[in-house]
């Protein structure tokens, strides 16, 4: 009797290998062939000489999908039609690309490489022949194996496995060994019938050539190319919104507002948010208006916009001139109008979103709430959505995105920084590692700059120009508008400007501007942003691990974060001197908050000791770096340490700096890094503090300022 083999209790695998080992020759005939599948028995064929008589034959039959061979056969009215030679040529160019398909699923790995390359080998020697038979769908399945042996010249194999690697080991199947001369003569004449029919194309050369185009090619592939390969996937989306979007002729956009429009069209609608963060002057405010726009006319909705107060009648004159179906709302009444507002705004927008930071803000949460029970698609606008901590961008997103939800990128660097992903469940309560929640774990600009660039569309007027501008004959750079206006970029010459500057006594611009301020802001310890070099050589107890990460994040970005620093100071000076004077007063109370830690034992307050996140995105004259003006730290100050006059003494800044600190816990706490005060030198901490404090009150003074009017 017959063997069967069902790869359950007796598999197919093992004995088709045991006699390709003593074969000169095979005969396949299957229905469907996978070329990574060839891999379990390509290493046999390799022992064949090549040629005719001498090499393996694969007769692959079927060339329509099962779904499409259901669809056909239950097609009303409809006749089947024979082939004709021009269909076959058709079919064949088409079942070429579905194995060209075939290399790009999966891993690429080191075996599957050295298996696509054998395979090109035999198939160019001619120890491997592939046709397609076109004539009919054929979903036979028999492997013929000729050897040198009297009693079994041919073994067969008939059933229902194919040559794939479900098929041959993976899934349940149905063979039978075929040994008898006369039944082996049969099939081998079935074969032959069907091999050298008009309608069974060889496809071997095709598919050499799809293996050696492939990125199994021994062929040195040029780094641009690998390049464009990488930027055509990573375009994808954004590729797919400009495709499948339009904008309204009406709103008349430059192009390179269109493309926003249409690219974040698409984010919102996949990922249900999107943050438009172009630089100022670039258009974000046309951009919102008319992806709701577009929202409105595809789902019939209508759109809630939240702005600041100032900013109401600018948005409800764009609504008027555009037809919107929306409602505009104030910021500062969203705890009380939005419980009364209907939940049918399917689009909220909102402008400024950056003052959306504080997740435990009663703003906040009214809003949150109001999208997650009306399930609103965000559009969100603000030049600056990263100010100074990495969670200013994650409590944005969390308007619309769950902090669990599976966001198939993970923090890579994160993960490298704890050794590992197998690491990171215990050292993060085990929060998914794909999550919005990881990502708050890390402090890496590169992990933030891979979750940024799905959720947030933003250019410099850099980028634009580089991008979308045109020159003239002149080498000036401009955009046209559709009626064939140019808008010409304007070129930036510097110049001196001189102006007259009287006695210090009398002249608060030459008090300001004196060699005196100059050097004091160069003498200047700026602790607080170097903390790196104030850490205590035996500290005890010893840091833990996450604070011995912590200390170095300070030791490598202090020196710079001092420059920045130096260099902001030296900015606001420039631009005017009342804001410079604010921010000298707001040092020396911060430093006063970091001297009231010290001296009870507390845990420091630190932000991000990285600034580079947005400076890679930004114009080099239009930096916005993260001081302690831009930040939400600024509104933590109590009233009462804005009325303190200099007649008063050091013990009511003291006092001042206490309930700061306390605000800082009770309010923001999330908005900073603690770390234990006795990591550092307290003594030189406390030192540069003080001097600084004396630095920055004698610049005060010589300006013959109220010190804290």
């Amino acid at each position: 009797m017959s063997s069967i083999y069902d790869n359950i209790e007796k598999p197919l695998l093992p004995e088709l290998q045991h006699y390709l080992q003593q074969a000169y020759r095979a005969d396949f005939c299957v229905g469907y062939f996978n070329l990574r599948g060839w891999q379990e028995v390509d290493t046999y064929i390799e022992q064949f000489k090549g040629g005719e008589g001498q090499a393996c034959r694969l007769l692959v039959g079927m060339y329509r999908l099962p779904k499409d061979e259901l669809k056909q056969a239950l097609a009303i009215g409809v006749e089947q039609k024979r082939i004709d030679q021009k269909q076959a040529l058709q079919q064949q160019t088409l079942i070429a690309e579905e194995f060209r398909q075939q290399l790009t699923y999966g891993v690429p790995t080191t075996d599957s490489e050295k298996g696509l390359r054998r395979l090109r080998s035999q198939l160019i020697s001619g120890k491997l022949q592939v046709k397609l038979f076109l004539r009919y769908p054929l979903h036979a399945k028999l492997y013929l194996i000729y050897r040198d042996d009297r009693a079994t010249p041919i073994i067969g194999y008939v059933g229902s496995s194919n040559l794939t690697l479900s098929g041959l080991k993976h899934q349940g199947e149905l063979n039978v060994e075929v040994v008898e001369r006369d039944d082996t003569y049969k099939l081998k004449q079935w074969f032959e019938e069907r091999w050298n029919d008009k309608f069974c194309l060889d496809i071997s050369d095709q598919l050499a050539e799809i293996i050696d185009e492939s990125w199994a090619t021994e062929k040195l592939l040029k780094p641009y190319f690998i390049y464009l390969k990488i930027a055509y996937h990573l375009s994808q989306e954004a590729r797919e919104g400009l495709s499948r979007y339009q904008v309204s002729k009406k709103f008349k956009l430059l192009p390179f507002q269109e493309a926003a429009v249409r690219i974040a069209a698409h984010y919102v609608s996949q990922r249900n948010g999107e943050i438009i963060g172009d630089v100022v002057g670039l258009g974000k405010t046309l951009v919102g208006i008319a992806i709701a726009y577009i929202f409105e006319e595809e789902y019939d909705t209508s759109t809630l916009i939240i702005c600041p107060k100032n900013l109401q009648k600018m948005w409800q004159d764009y609504i008027d001139k555009y037809g919107l179906r929306a409602k505009v709302v104030s910021i500062s009444r969203v705890t009380q109008e939005l419980r009364e507002i209907p939940k049918r705004f399917c689009t909220v927008l909102i402008d400024e979103s950056h003052n959306l930071r504080n997740r435990e803000g009663k703003r906040y949460q009214a809003i949150q709430e109001y999208i997650e029970q009306n399930g609103s698609r965000c559009i969100l606008l603000t030049a600056t959505p990263y100010n100074k901590s990495y969670l200013d961008l994650s409590a944005q997103l969390r308007l619309f995105l769950r902090p669990d939800t599976d966001l198939g990128i993970k923090p890579e660097a994160h993960i490298r920084r704890v050794k590992g992903e197998k690491n990171f469940p215990s050292l993060h309560n085990n929060i998914p590692v794909r999550s919005l929640l990881a990502f708050e774990q890390s402090v890496e600009p590169e992990d933030w700059q891979q979750l940024m660039s799905r959720y947030m569309v933003r250019r410099t007027r850099s980028f634009i120009k580089k991008t979308y501008a045109k020159r003239d004959d002149n080498d000036r750079y401009y955009l046209e508008f559709a009626d064939g206006q140019r808008f010409y970029f304007p070129t930036r010459q510097p110049r001196t400007l001189k102006f007259p500057v009287g006695e210090p006594q009398t002249d608060p611009y030459a008090r300001l501007y004196s060699e005196a301020v100059v050097d004091n802001l160069k003498s200047l310890h700026l602790p607080r942003y170097g903390l790196g070099k104030y850490v205590a050589k035996e500290p005890s107890p010893l840091p833990t691990d996450e604070e011995r990460k912590l200390l170095g994040n300070l030791s490598r970005a202090g020196k710079r974060l001092i420059g920045f620093c130096r260099t902001n100071l030296f900015k606001r000076l420039e631009s005017s001197g009342f804001t410079f004077l604010q921010s000298l007063k707001r040092h020396i109370l911060r430093n006063y908050v970091y001297l009231h830690a010290i001296e009870n034992n507390l845990d420091l307050p630190i932000g991000t000791q990285d600034v580079s996140f947005l400076e890679l995105d930004t114009d080099e004259d239009e930096t916005q770096l993260p001081t302690d003006e831009d930040t939400e730290e600024s509104n933590v100050l109590p009233d009462e340490a804005a009325s303190v006059n200099e007649k008063e003494s050091s013990e009511h800044l003291k006092q001042s700096a206490a309930k700061i600190y306390q605000n800082y816990q009770a309010q923001y706490s999330r908005r900073f890094k603690w770390i234990r005060a006795n990591l550092f030198n307290k003594k030189e901490l406390q030192k540069d503090l003080q001097e600084d404090i004396q630095i920055l009150t004698q610049i005060l003074v010589l300006n013959q300022v109220d010190t804290w009017n």
